[in-house]
């Protein structure tokens, strides 16, 4: 796998997905998921990598010491038309199968599978940008299914979920559905996944649960994929280029909106994903502000980015950064109060200015860097500060509950 491959920012690996999709090669690329791990890993459960048959890999889910073992794995499981469950132990360096003592301390279990049409749900929710989570069966659950406290007759119905065995919850339906689109697939235990389910998408995590149905255990994989986070610049100076293109390669669909029609937005910021050209009181009529919007206004126009903060503060925004020094803003805060209500404490404690974390670093890069990561920690509820001064685990461990059991 090629460097460049390896560290693919997300939009990258699921135009790759999309386009060995549209290529109706079902089956030769392979798609490797992290589904568990015990102990330290370099990535969590989710993490995912597309591997090609030509040998190339989109995506990391490890520091890069599994990877070449993964393309060999994915040979066979392409050879054979069908999923495969591996397990690297790299809890003790004394049997370290590479022998370079590059052990993170972690049982790893990936799940490799044959990328086919069935993943066309996941590529379409991350466009229309929609929540949705995948559940895969890791362990096959075979044998006739009766109502509780019944023995299996003529009636019985014959359920049988293979490994691989793929089924999707829709969040804003409260539904599942099948890869050919049944709705309610009645095979699958889904009254105690929806749960666990809708708990994952909303939080863009990935967890496997044990599920006992009829007294046989079996594993599903859940992972959930949160609607990316939508990153909008204000501002159309050559110092918005490394912002865009830094908040692109950290999975943010990147929107930059101009307030001057002579420079042609698009060609100056190809890491956008999209572009508007308008003005400071309408920008609001072609932009939607959800809850997952983080704003960063650098327009070094005074009136325009007054005019921006006080639309941007009327909104639930988490997040609202303002380029420039402190004397700047409390000049900024008396023309907004002046022209309108009194801001809120509410409302100024969503604005960071000046914005970015302090990282001692003012070249253009620099800056960018200090406005991603300030976004990242407000994005992910966290507090800045060195990884060393962390106690326990430095990845967030997702817990869905208690194993979940079912009798029908």
């Amino acid at each position: 796998m090629t460097a460049a491959g390896w560290s693919v920012p997300e939009p990258e690996r699921i135009a790759a997905i999309e386009r060995r999709l549209e290529a109706a090669d079902d089956g030769q690329a392979v798609l490797a998921t992290i589904v568990h791990v015990d102990g330290n890993a370099y990535r969590r459960p989710g993490a995912t990598s597309l591997l090609t048959p030509e040998g190339d890999g989109f995506g990391a889910i490890t520091a890069g010491c599994l990877e070449d073992d993964l393309l060999a794995a994915a040979a066979d499981v392409r050879d054979q038309c069908r999923p495969q469950l591996v397990t690297y132990d790299l809890l003790d360096d004394d049997e370290d199968v590479w022998g370079l003592g590059v052990g993170c301390n972690g049982r790893i279990e990936v799940l490799l599978e044959p990328l086919s049409a069935a993943y066309r749900p996941v590529v379409a929710a991350y466009h229309e940008g929609r929540d949705i989570a995948v559940c895969t069966v890791l362990e096959g659950l075979k044998g006739d299914r009766t109502e509780a406290g019944t023995e299996p007759g003529p009636g019985t119905k014959t359920k049988t979920l293979e490994q691989g065995d793929r089924l999707y919850y829709h969040p804003e339906q409260e539904s599942f559905s099948s890869p050919d689109g049944t709705s309610e697939p009645d095979t699958w235990p889904t009254d105690r996944l929806a749960g666990p389910a809708e708990q994952l998408a909303d939080r863009g995590r990935a967890d496997t649960v044990e599920i006992d149905v009829d007294g046989q255990s079996t594993r599903v994989f859940i992972d959930g994929f949160a609607s990316p986070n939508e990153l909008v610049i204000f501002g159309s100076g050559h110092d918005v280029g490394p912002v865009a293109e830094l908040g692109a390669k950290n999975g943010f669909r990147v929107t930059v909106v101009g307030f001057r029609g002579a420079v042609d937005l698009e060609e100056r910021f190809p890491a956008a994903t999209r572009t508007v050209t308008t003005a400071p009181a309408r920008f609001t009529d072609e932009i939607d502000l959800g809850p997952r919007t983080y704003t960063v206004v650098m327009t070094h126009n005074f009136l325009d980015d007054q005019l921006t903060v006080a639309s941007l503060l009327e909104s639930d925004l988490p997040y609202v950064g303002l380029m420039g020094p402190t004397e700047r803003f409390d000049e900024l805060l008396e023309g907004l109060s002046a022209d309108g209500p009194e801001l809120t404490e509410a409302a100024l404690e969503r604005l960071y200015t000046p914005i970015g974390l302090d990282l001692g670093d003012g070249s253009p890069y620099g800056i960018a860097h200090s406005i991603i990561a300030e976004v990242h920690t407000v994005a992910n509820d966290r507090s800045p500060r060195h990884l060393r001064e962390t106690a326990g685990h430095i990845h967030e461990r997702v817990d869905v509950g208690a194993p979940f059991s079912s009798d029908s």
